[in-house]
């Protein structure tokens, strides 16, 4: 299913003559049955003009694009700026192309958005590298405070902390480690005062987050 959606009837035949073949079509020409439609059919793609009328810019696309998080949206428009066009990449939006696309090239951009690609122009890459570098560093820096937070544990609270990761209860852990259950108590109210979390939810997180990180590590204390 392939959601259209400008103002211009010519702009839509156009599109329209490109994808036809390769799914269901349905057009909008206000926000308002755009809106609609995202609801009601879900669509797998959307074409989505970025000159439509009350759409409100990359805001508007965001909150669109909320409606049916699964849909794949791809924006064809006249000539915008880079930060635009990277602004809608971080959006979500899988492909940036000009409004004036031939059919052909159209009906290429959908195969490569339906595959799981994105369509993006090579001038805009070094903002994606950028923004990839960002991200490990990012998690890099997280992965050092949790592991730091964890090196304050002794042995056998840091034990007992990646079985309440696995999802284990105290009863469990007691039975596993042969200690009592109310020693596990014990441990992990010393384990939530150090790591400073409140609920074994977010001592689960934490574990987990630091375990690719720090499998290979050993408490020494």
């Amino acid at each position: 299913m392939i959601l259209l959606a400008s103002s211009s009837q010519d702009d839509l035949y156009c599109w329209e003559r490109g994808v036809s073949a390769l799914a269901p079509i349905f057009c909008s020409t206000n926000i308002g049955s755009l809106s609609d439609e995202m609801v009601r059919i879900k669509p797998k793609i959307l074409l989505l003009d970025y000159d439509l009328p009350k759409l409100d810019g990359v805001g508007g696309i965001a909150a669109l694009m909320k409606l049916n998080p699964d849909t794949k949206v791809v924006i064809l428009s006249g000539p915008i700026t880079d930060e635009i066009e990277w602004g809608l990449f971080r959006t979500g939006v899988r492909g940036c192309c000009q409004r004036n696309i031939e059919s052909e090239q159209l009906k290429n951009v959908i195969m490569a958005v339906q595959r799981g690609e994105l369509w993006i122009r090579r001038t805009l890459s070094w903002h994606l590298l950028n923004e990839l570098v960002m991200i490990t560093q990012e998690k890099n820096k997280l992965k050092q405070t949790i592991g730091d937070l964890l090196a304050n544990l002794t042995r056998r609270e840091y034990e007992i902390a990646t079985l309440v990761g696995d999802g284990e209860s105290n009863k469990q852990i007691a039975r596993r480690l042969a200690i009592t259950e109310r020693t596990v108590k014990a441990h992990l109210t010393e384990v939530f005062r150090k790591l400073d979390v409140a609920d074994r939810l977010k001592l689960a997180l934490i574990v987990k987050g630091s375990m690719s990180s720090r499998d290979t590590t050993q408490i020494e204390h």
